[in-house]
């Protein structure tokens, strides 16, 4: 995430809603997913804090809609 470039304008949240929560101010933030194992989140399916989202092969095509269709291009996604 490019924060000098996001708006919170929520479109890569639509596109990737499965995992990919909005913030109090509309920011895109890690939904946990049951069977992730880190117990980062809260029970709510938000991760406490983080900003990173772990993305799985079943939802890479819907990662790289959500890279591609950010209007400002804030979003990036790292193979690691």
């Amino acid at each position: 995430m490019d924060w000098t470039r996001c708006r919170g304008r929520g479109l890569c949240t639509e596109l990737f809603a499965d995992r990919l929560a909005r913030d109090e101010w509309g920011y895109p933030i890690a939904r946990s997913r049951a069977g992730d194992g880190d117990g980062a989140g809260d029970g709510d399916g938000v991760r406490d804090g983080t900003r990173d989202v772990p993305v799985r092969p079943d939802e890479r095509a819907a990662a790289a809609d959500a890279v591609a269709m950010c209007p400002l291009q804030a979003l990036l996604l790292v193979e690691r």
